[in-house]
């Protein structure tokens, strides 16, 4: 049908388009457009049409700023014939408005949202369209702005195949066709500023999908907020919050450093405590209770299980949906960023885990969030994981790669988190991870590398460290994939440290030996210094080592109750002399004696039993003494720091040998003597002169025997181990000592008592 006269061009299929919910671009008829109309004598003179769709209203009436009798102008709209809720009304000339709605039972007034310009600038637009915009987060999701002088939300999302994009919410009860998008032209963002709208407003975006199809509603994917599970609406959140950690930020890149002492207390935050009645704590109090308990402790970090937007508790956080928005089981990102802060304040850095191995397939998530494989492959070999039946990013694409490294910028820039670790890199890099012959797409090289993964690792950490100074990033990646910890620019991947997979397991299985066996199993608790500097490496006895079964790390140790708990005290006093940055998961740290259960408080009642007690006083005493003698640390990652004084007394189930920092630090020396039976041992030392004992995992204010070394050793001119200078030395049963050189004192008298075993 024609246009009617005087109606400046409105058709009716354009009409029933924009009624039905289905007009691509719909700022072309909503709102004020010049228009061309016939006057008297048939000469035409521009005007600008009003056009509005209010579903459910009766009456419209535009107001404009203009006073009459000290009363706004008011002139009622014209109803679109056959189409309830359009209406149009022509002004003589451009000026703002208001519009004010009626039914026979209520009256609102409101501001026009098409009357508003775009937001987005050319160069968002050209770096959007480009995948180059670091900063993603700036300008798609949901922003509090002033846009032409009224305050509202300017909501933008990617969407490059809809056919159309709303954004609904209870502001619009849902309705799809009440705030329809702007297509920003061929970068495949849609945007719309929705006056009058405030902070907590729930929204998500209805999808209209290539064929005109509707699509489940979609959450933001770079939405500040959400809803409390099971809900899962995005919110409209402000990230605000005063830092008051200019000190800290000012010297972490030393605390981050391959020489600095490195200790991770892994945490979970929805079961580290419970507050009475089983409430998860909030942000602000995990501040309190929780930076305190990491600072008497000692730890250097807290790295956090995934604290991005997930819709299963059971997942951990590692199948998330809003990888742009803390979870709101603990708060509003305002109080998770009072958190980092309060953190920083007491001189102990914050790492998160962060997920771009895989999205879960939620409706209200990422999978063919516009109607097509967006985020994900087309292709289930490349798109679907199937051990955790999750989907896989696409790589390969510019604004998914420029997706996820935005993404990873924006913890470190608007949380001032000081480390990304990478969950299941390995995942990552091998496209025929956990596939079977056949299931698998190669490269195009006819390899199983993922080229497309590996790039945006490289870019990720390139973008981290250039643009977030001092932050650290971590891979756990359990393969022997060359230069994980190596700069880019050398062919690394960037990382600045790796997780110890290998150690990892080989130290696990050994101690759980029964002592009796040990001997035959010795290497694996040596075979790690064969590679130990090939990377720069953490420790990690992380959550994966007390779930599905595996119990808990006390329940691991073999024996009695006495001899786990001297046999777990034994291995931390092992894993903390040892080369490499240390991760202790909660619960772990005071020996808790059942498996970890993510629906629970930890059982903290135990720290009041003395064995647990002995082990919590032992963690932090190792904490303590790590941080404190540089030749523990400083070459934790470099073989110059590192020295064998006995390798190969499997016989004994004894292992030794000595840890140096830079010159004229004292060096220390480990001893570990992993049987049920206490050894007078000669042992070969690297320097003449007294030892101080400064740790052993033995002693009665642990809940040991009290067996050991107290008032230290003097060397003897008894040559053992390849040196002219050795000492007899106690060995308590299941225990590890440390020793500490100390300066100036010269060595005892020779021969000195026999070795008794």
């Amino acid at each position: 049908m024609q246009s009617e006269p005087g109606r400046g061009g409105l058709g009716e299929e354009e009409a029933r388009a924009i009624a039905e919910g289905r007009h691509g671009d719909p700022f072309a008829v909503l709102g004020p457009h010049r228009v061309e109309i016939a006057a008297e004598g048939g000469r035409a003179r521009p005007k600008w049409r009003i056009c509005a769709f209010v579903p459910g209203a009766l009456r419209l009436f535009v107001l404009t700023g203009r006073q009459t009798a000290g009363r706004q102008t008011e002139a009622e709209a014209r109803p679109y014939p056959g189409i309830p809720g359009l209406f149009t009304h022509v002004l003589p000339r451009r000026a703002a408005y208001r519009l004010r709605a009626e039914t026979p039972d209520s009256a609102w007034e409101f501001e026009d949202p098409f009357r508003f310009g775009p937001v987005l600038g050319e160069m968002d637009e050209y770096l959007l369209g480009e995948g180059t915009h670091r900063r993603l987060w700036q300008v798609l999701g949901a922003h509090l702005v002033t846009h032409e002088g009224v305050a509202g939300v300017h909501f933008a999302v990617w969407a490059p195949n809809a056919e159309r994009v709303s954004v609904v919410g209870d502001f619009n009860t849902w309705d799809g066709r009440r705030h329809p998008m702007r297509r920003r032209g061929p970068t495949g963002v849609w945007e719309i500023f929705v006056p009058g709208l405030t902070e907590g407003e729930t929204y998500k975006y209805e999808i209209r999908g290539p064929g005109g199809a509707l699509l489940p509603l979609k959450a933001d994917p770079v939405g500040f907020g959400s809803e409390h599970p099971p809900r899962n609406a995005s919110v409209v959140r402000r990230i605000g919050g005063a830092f008051g950690d200019a000190e800290w930020m000012a010297g972490r890149a030393g605390r981050n450093s391959v020489d600095a002492p490195v200790s991770i207390y892994e945490v979970h935050l929805g079961s580290w405590k419970r507050a009475p009645g089983g409430r998860m704590l909030s942000y602000t109090e995990l501040a309190r209770e929780l930076v305190e308990y990491v600072e008497w402790m000692g730890f250097t970090h807290i790295e956090l299980l995934p604290v991005s937007e997930y819709p299963f508790d059971g997942s951990w956080g590692y199948q998330p949906v809003g990888l742009f928005a803390p979870t709101i089981r603990h708060g509003t990102p305002e109080e998770f960023r009072a958190l980092v802060d309060a953190a920083h304040r007491r001189g102990i850095g914050v790492i998160l885990d962060w997920v771009p191995g895989h999205f879960p397939t939620d409706p209200h998530g990422l999978g063919r969030f516009d109607g097509t494989a967006l985020y994900e492959h087309q292709d289930p070999r490349e798109g679907f994981h199937q051990d955790w039946n999750t989907l896989i990013y696409n790589y390969g694409r510019s604004e998914v790669r420029n997706y996820l490294v935005s993404n990873a910028l924006y913890w470190l820039e608007e949380y001032h988190i000081d480390g990304l670790r990478v969950d299941a890199v390995a995942s990552m890099l091998y496209r025929d991870y956990s596939r079977p012959q056949g299931g698998w797409v190669p490269n195009k090289d006819g390899g199983r590398e993922n080229y497309e993964a590996i790039a945006m690792l490289q870019w990720m950490n390139s973008v981290a460290y250039a643009e977030a100074p001092g932050i650290l990033t971590a891979a756990e990646e359990s393969t022997s994939f060359p230069g994980v910890s190596r700069p880019v620019d050398q062919g690394g991947l960037g990382f600045g440290f790796k997780w110890n997979m290998g150690w990892m397991n080989d130290v696990l299985r050994y101690m759980a030996l029964d002592p009796v066996h040990r001997k035959f199993h010795h290497n694996q608790m040596t075979f790690a210094l064969v590679y130990a500097f090939s990377e720069n490496f953490i420790l990690p006895i992380s959550h994966d080592e007390v779930v599905h079964g595996k119990g808990s790390m006390l329940a691991r140790m073999p024996g009695d109750g006495e001899q786990k708990f001297a046999n777990l005290r034994a291995f931390y006093g092992f894993m903390w002399g040892h080369p490499g940055k240390k991760l202790l998961f909660m619960g772990q740290d005071f020996a808790q004696g059942r498996e970890w259960n993510h629906d629970q408080s930890l059982d903290w009642h135990q720290t009041g039993l003395a064995p647990h007690r002995g082990v919590q006083l032992l963690v932090r005493d190792l904490n303590a003494a790590y941080r404190a003698n540089p030749a523990l640390h400083v070459h934790d990652c470099r073989p110059e720091g590192f020295e064998w004084i006995e390798p190969d007394d499997g016989a004994n189930s004894v292992f030794a040998w000595a840890r140096r920092g830079r010159a004229g630090d004292p060096p220390v020396v480990v001893v570990s003597n992993m049987t049920p039976v206490e050894r007078r041992y000669r042992l070969g030392l690297p320097e003449a002169g007294r030892w101080d004992e400064i740790l052993n995992t033995d002693a009665q204010v642990y809940d040991g025997g009290g067996r050991g070394n107290l008032g230290g050793v003097a060397t003897e001119a008894h040559p053992a181990h390849g040196r002219a200078q050795s000492a007899v030395l106690t060995l308590p049963p299941l225990s590890t000592l440390w020793l500490r050189h100390v300066p100036g004192e010269g060595p005892g008298g020779g021969g000195g008592n026999p070795v008794a075993d």
